[in-house]
């Protein structure tokens, strides 16, 4: 090994053949805010494998950004190829390149006026449709609803409750799969003929048909859809070829199971605060029985919902959905004085990024006017929950406008109190979840009797 290179100082309590793995697994949440005490880059080992994290967010920044070329996405994404090869959030290079510019247009802000109609006449029966009083598996519901309106805006159709669970179930099977193989990288694990392993199987033919039925739905009836699946179906490669079939299969997939999961823990996590926070309760409330009036729902109408908005914000920092991101370095690269070899790799953090009392006053408190103009921002790259630079998450102003409406919607219906149970406490699984949230939704009217409905 060349002696001048700078490498990355052990995290401490290390163990012999196992290295890092059984605090991981205990608690990988609070394992990683520890590291922050360690310094901006920190490596850990587990069992054989040695991981580098990323504490600073000045570094995190020029992974993202000046220095992105350095890196792949790596283990993670790797073993997200269980939704195909090649979608666009695993693809790489100049094929992620393509793609994105191909996908791009959908995702515009001129788009979002005509998604926000369809986003609404999809929430808004599945939210009329809730029990008074009875209790309800939150995330479960959001996840139902995130998921419809992913289908509905991009997809042109809207599965019904039992096909939608199936899809559902599935899709979290094969995050599920994708996180463990990442965190206990051993080799083969995922070629053994295991019971979880015939789930996952079992899981991606599940999606795969369902997304198999839209597609042959569009090919039979081509001029009865304008949305994303038409466009991937009329795109031809630079030769002039079409995307194949399994390309166009990788690319519905994975837009379905990116585009619903972070939305819904994300709203599940806001209505918890929420139901802790009556003072907050009452100013949303007010906010919505004077901001959904008659008339188009346009991207205008998001800009009257500016405190729904923080509170969405705030859901992100203080619950960021995806806790857990990966790279790999693909050549050598020098980060903050410290050389990184081809092949080394990455994680950080947005969960305990968005947690450091150094970047964030009170950090553990939801305060959803820290994001108020007049307050003091964080510093740059310090709040990252959909990426930055070539890599930051095409679909972030459907999802912000999607998280908005949909908490307007429900706050301006119901009330959400939590039904008696075990504590709620974070989760980094799939994503970051709650442990159990069961609610109960309580009818309300509105603070203002001539409120139009919208």
């Amino acid at each position: 090994m060349n002696e001048d290179l700078h490498l990355p100082p052990h995290a401490p309590r290390r163990v012999p053949l196992i290295g890092h793995a059984i605090p991981l697994m205990r608690d990988r949440l609070a394992f990683l805010q520890g590291l922050r005490a360690h310094g901006p880059i920190v490596r850990i080992t587990i069992g054989p494998k040695r991981v580098t994290v990323v504490n600073s967010p000045e570094l995190l920044q020029q992974m993202l950004t000046s220095k992105a070329g350095h890196f792949t996405k790596g283990l993670l994404f790797e073993k997200l190829k269980l939704f195909g090869e090649d979608a666009l959030p695993i693809a790489e290079g100049d094929r992620h390149m393509r793609r994105r510019r191909l996908m791009q247009p959908a995702f515009h802000r001129q788009q979002i006026d005509q998604y926000l109609r369809t986003m609404h006449s999809t929430v808004d029966p599945m939210i009329a449709a809730w029990p008074s009083s009875a209790p309800l598996d939150l995330k479960t519901e959001m996840q139902l609803m995130t998921q419809n309106v992913v289908m509905a805006a991009l997809f042109s159709t809207t599965p019904d409750r039992a096909t939608a669970h199936t899809i559902l179930e599935s899709v979290d099977t094969l995050f599920a799969a994708a996180l463990r193989h990442a965190l206990l990288p051993i080799p083969l694990l995922d070629r053994l003929p295991t019971r979880r392993n015939r789930q996952v199987r079992h899981a991606s033919r599940q999606v795969r048909a369902a997304v198999g039925e839209i597609i042959t739905d569009h090919l039979a009836r081509p001029d009865a859809y304008h949305d994303i699946v038409s466009l991937l179906l009329s795109v031809r490669e630079q030769d002039g070829t079409p995307l194949t079939d399994e390309d166009i299969l990788s690319e519905i997939t994975g837009l379905l199971a990116a585009g619903s999961e972070t939305t819904a823990v994300t709203l599940t996590w806001l209505f918890h605060e929420l139901s802790r926070n009556p003072d907050l309760e009452r100013r949303i409330h007010k906010e919505v029985d004077t901001s959904l009036t008659a008339g188009p729902l346009t991207a205008q109408t998001l800009t009257r919902l500016a405190f729904t908005r923080r509170l969405v914000n705030e859901s992100l920092r203080l619950y960021s959905p995806a806790w857990l991101v990966t790279r790999q370095t693909c050549q050598p690269v020098r980060l903050g004085g410290v050389d990184l070899p081809a092949g080394e790799d990455i994680v950080w953090s947005p969960y305990t990024l968005h947690r450091d009392p150094s970047l964030y006053p009170d950090a553990l408190r939801f305060d959803p006017d820290r994001w108020l103009p007049e307050r003091p921002q964080p510093p740059k790259g310090s709040f990252i929950p959909f990426g930055a630079g070539k890599r930051q998450c095409m679909g972030n102003e459907f999802a912000l406008a999607e998280a908005t409406l949909i908490t307007a919607m429900v706050a301006s219906r119901w009330r959400l109190r939590p039904v008696p149970g075990p504590a709620v406490r974070p989760v980094g699984a799939i994503t970051l979840h709650p442990s159990a949230l069961r609610m109960s939704a309580e009818p309300r009217q509105p603070i203002h009797d001539d409120r139009k409905a919208i």
